[in-house]
Formats: structure tokens, C-alpha cells, sequence
């Protein structure tokens, strides 16, 4: 992927996000999943010619798009994860920001792109790494974890209820063969669950894989982690936006804007795609928006 390649992602809940966060002239803001810039460029657009951006992403394809996209807007972009997001602005020379936005969803380059393995509609190698400079794959979890630690694995981060099934289905197959591909652990997943217009509404597939995602990249204590680091980056009276995909995420979301002293929630039940938008993007159908000012 080139920077002159021309980005497919959509933002979700591209009104909802800018209403809510209501970005101001001459801000400081930092989109800690920067992707391919759609919500970077419309904080920058409202925070230009004074403001500026600052755009996080663990992966150099992204960044890459994101450049493009933002051409011509102040920005500086950063290879980071989000909860390096304290570490990011003390080596930028800042204290806190007036504003943070992270979309925690995976951007359709990547999940459109065969060679990245996250996504079970396309056959290709089973890594799943955000940062593919290092860290484990989705291979090397499938191939070399215990019986019961698949299973807890695909429980736990997939709320997978047939993760037993499907685990013991892996380690048997495995013996004779070990996976390599998306559309290889897909098809051994597919048969080890029932799955029909009766039983599923979405493919077998589809927590396993999750689960698979999270624990790769160890998305759930990065979360973690940015949501203890996010109440001493924000300066009073600012605002903090979290895009959420599954429940795992939502939850650690809504108990950390209502459980903390340092968060005021702007909206109580989260927002979520209109049936125009989940027409259009149709990965927007599970986004949930929070947001919060800070205290």
C-alpha cells in the first residue's frame, strides 16, 4: 500500500462525533486511532488554521493514507499505540489537550486487505497484527496455545458460548496440519458450531476471530490503559470521544466515564448508527459513541 493509494474507509457517526466533541478554532487535539484521517480531518478542519492535530496509529499503512488526507491541515502524525498517549505529548513538549478521540473499530483498509488476516470474507495469512513489526499472530495463538486456553481465549474476548467445541476442533485438526490461513480456521470453525438461518444470524466465524484480534493485539488492557492515562492528558472543561465496537469495549467505556469523579458523560445511553448510515457503511451497525467532559 503506497501513499498515493486512495483510502476506502468511512468514519462512523462522522455528525454524532463532531456535535458531541464540538471542536473549537486554535485546539489542541489528538486522535489516538488515526487510521486513514476521516475523523482527523474533520477535527482538523474545525480546529485549523490555529489548532492543531495530533494523529496516532500503530500501523505505517495507515499513516501513510492518513498524510494524504490530511494534506494541506495542521497535523503531525505518530507511530503509537494509544496508550503510549501520555508519553506521546510529554516528547511533544505538551501538558494536556483540549480534546481526544479514539475510534477503537478496525479501519476497512485493513480488514479489506487479504494480506493482513483479519477478516475471515478474504483467504489470507492468519496474522491479525496491527503493528507488524513484532508480537505474536493469530497463527501462533491458534497453533500453540492448550486446549483450554483457546477456549478461554474465544470465550472471554469472543463471548463465544460454543468456544469449547471450537477449541478442541482446532487442536485436533492441528495435530495433522497447522493453520495458516484465514479461510482454513474459518472453515474448521464453521463446522464446529451450528450455524444456519435458524441457528446464527452472524457467521460462526465471527467471534472467534474477534477474539483472535483482541488478544493479538492486546486490545482490551491497551483500552485499559488509556482510559486510566485519559483524566490526566485532558485539560478541565475538555472533551473525550470513544468509539466502541463490542460490548467488551463498551462496557469498560461506560463504567470509566460513570465511575470516575474526573467525568461528567455528555450523553447517557451511547449513540449509534442511524438506518441511513448503517445503509450506507454498513460497519457502523455496532458502533456506539460515549462521550465526557472533563471535570
Amino acid at each position: 500500500m503506497t501513499p498515493n493509494t486512495i483510502a476506502r474507509h468511512l468514519p462512523v457517526l462522522p455528525l454524532e462525533t463532531l456535535t458531541l466533541l464540538d471542536p473549537k478554532p486554535g485546539e489542541t487535539w489528538v486522535d489516538c486511532t488515526t487510521g486513514v484521517g476521516g475523523h482527523a480531518k474533520l477535527i482538523a478542519e474545525r480546529i485549523a488554521p490555529n489548532g492543531h492535530l495530533f494523529g496516532l496509529d500503530q500501523d505505517d499503512a495507515m499513516l501513510a493514507l492518513a498524510t494524504v488526507t490530511l494534506q494541506g491541515l495542521p497535523f503531525t502524525l505518530i507511530r503509537a499505540n494509544f496508550d503510549q498517549l501520555d508519553d506521546v505529548l510529554k516528547n511533544a513538549g505538551l501538558g494536556a489537550v483540549d480534546g481526544v478521540l479514539a475510534d477503537l473499530g478496525f479501519c476497512s483498509d485493513q480488514m479489506d486487505d487479504p494480506t493482513r488476516g483479519f477478516s475471515f470474507q478474504h483467504d489470507g495469512p492468519l496474522d491479525m497484527r496491527l503493528d507488524r513489526n513484532g508480537g505474536q499472530t493469530a497463527a501462533d495463538l491458534v497453533n500453540r496455545l492448550s486446549e483450554g486456553g483457546l477456549a478461554d481465549l474465544i470465550f472471554e474476548y469472543g463471548e463465544e458460548r460454543h468456544s469449547r467445541k471450537i477449541a478442541r476442533r482446532i487442536v485436533e485438526r492441528r495435530q495433522t496440519q497447522p493453520f495458516a490461513t484465514t479461510a482454513d480456521l474459518a472453515d474448521v470453525v464453521k463446522h464446529s458450531v451450528p450455524w444456519g438461518p435458524d441457528t446464527r444470524r452472524i457467521h460462526p466465524a465471527t467471534r472467534t476471530f474477534q477474539a483472535l484480534r483482541v488478544a493479538v493485539n492486546d486490545e482490551l488492557s491497551a483500552l485499559d490503559r488509556l482510559l486510566a492515562i485519559l483524566p490526566k492528558v485532558v485539560k478541565p472543561g475538555g472533551r473525550v470521544g470513544l468509539i466502541s465496537f463490542h460490548s467488551l469495549e463498551d462496557r469498560r467505556v461506560k463504567m470509566a466515564f460513570r465511575g470516575q469523579p474526573a467525568w461528567q458523560p455528555v450523553n447517557k445511553k451511547p449513540v449509534e448508527a442511524t438506518d441511513v448510515e448503517s445503509a450506507r457503511n454498513p460497519r457502523s451497525r455496532s458502533a456506539k459513541l460515549r462521550v465526557a467532559i472533563r471535570t
